[in-house]
């Protein structure tokens, strides 16, 4: 497949944060606001902590105030709960992130639906989740799941309109699978969520326009599940071992098909550098929200 069938999300992303950047030198001088993003993490989990670092740096770069909290992993959950509560309070924070996954002594859902709608740049809790799903506008509007968020604008990015495109997402999570699904649905495609479950699932995903794979299986979809000339997001980002036992990522989606898509994002430089710049993105947007003022479209 040519080169310029691949989907450049390392770029993309970059080009965004400089906009978030703009964005917020702008209410700086306008308004004497900067954006705040907390971010909580609990324990020592490595993948975690290199990706906390990185929001920390990309915060910092976009010009806003970044808040970290590392908390042990003994960590109660009326500890973290308590900060949550703090962090709800704290004018300077306007987003607030806690870091998945948890030790097993706290409930990720108690967590999430402890923080404040209005400042939930994961856009997790559930009042998000249902605004998401009744497609609500303007002050009502949620605040969107990140890597969703940075897959339809890829999709929109390559294509443009989107409307009447058959679309297929591979995995139901709350994190990828259903809000993908809710936002390809507001483009008005027509939708269908596969899963492990799926019959004929590689007779399901050949039917697609657009296909998402989100299932965190190592190159589960196979070149033959692709119809020709469609395009693919790939979410999955797999370490697995590769020559002379050295370790490699790989998406969802077999390196295959892109000699048959018509477009599709790499693993690694596709969806995964989207996620922290949406997550910066939404970060301004609650910020402006918050006070009143009309957010910028990033």
């Amino acid at each position: 497949m040519a080169q310029d069938n691949i989907i450049d999300g390392k770029a993309f992303a970059a080009d965004l944060r400089g906009r978030v950047g703009q964005a917020v030198a702008g209410l700086k001088r306008d308004h004497g606001l900067t954006p705040g993003l907390a971010v909580v993490l609990v324990g020592e989990n490595p993948a975690s902590k290199v990706y906390v670092r990185n929001k920390a740096v990309q915060t910092g770069e976009a010009g806003m105030n970044s808040f970290e909290h590392k908390l042990p992993l003994e960590t109660t959950q009326a500890d973290l709960l308590a900060l949550v509560a703090k962090l709800n309070a704290d004018p300077a924070v306007h987003g607030i992130l806690v870091q998945l996954p948890l030790p097993d002594q706290i409930s990720d859902h108690a967590v999430i639906n402890a923080i404040d709608p209005a400042k939930d740049v994961d856009g997790f809790h559930v009042i998000n989740a249902g605004r998401l799903m009744t497609g609500a506008k303007g002050a009502e509007a949620p605040l969107v799941p990140c890597t969703p968020l940075g897959c339809l604008m890829l999709l929109k990015d390559r294509l443009g309109d989107l409307a009447g495109q058959r679309a297929v997402v591979v995995g139901r999570s709350n994190i990828v699978g259903k809000p993908m699904a809710q936002l390809l649905i507001q483009e008005s495609c027509t939708v269908t969520v596969a899963h492990s479950r799926t019959r004929d699932l590689p007779g399901v995903c050949r039917e697609a326009d657009i296909l998402v794979a989100a299932v965190g299986r190592p190159q589960m979809v196979k070149a033959d599940w692709v119809k020709p000339g469609a395009t693919v997001i790939d979410v999955g980002i797999n370490r697995i071992e590769g020559e002379g036992g050295k370790s490699r990522l790989v998406g969802d989606v077999d390196a295959a098909a892109r000699e048959v898509a018509g477009a599709i994002t790499p693993v690694p430089g596709g969806v995964g550098p989207m996620t922290i710049a949406c997550l910066l993105a939404n970060t301004v947007t609650a910020a402006c929200r918050q006070h009143g003022i009309e957010p910028p479209k990033l």
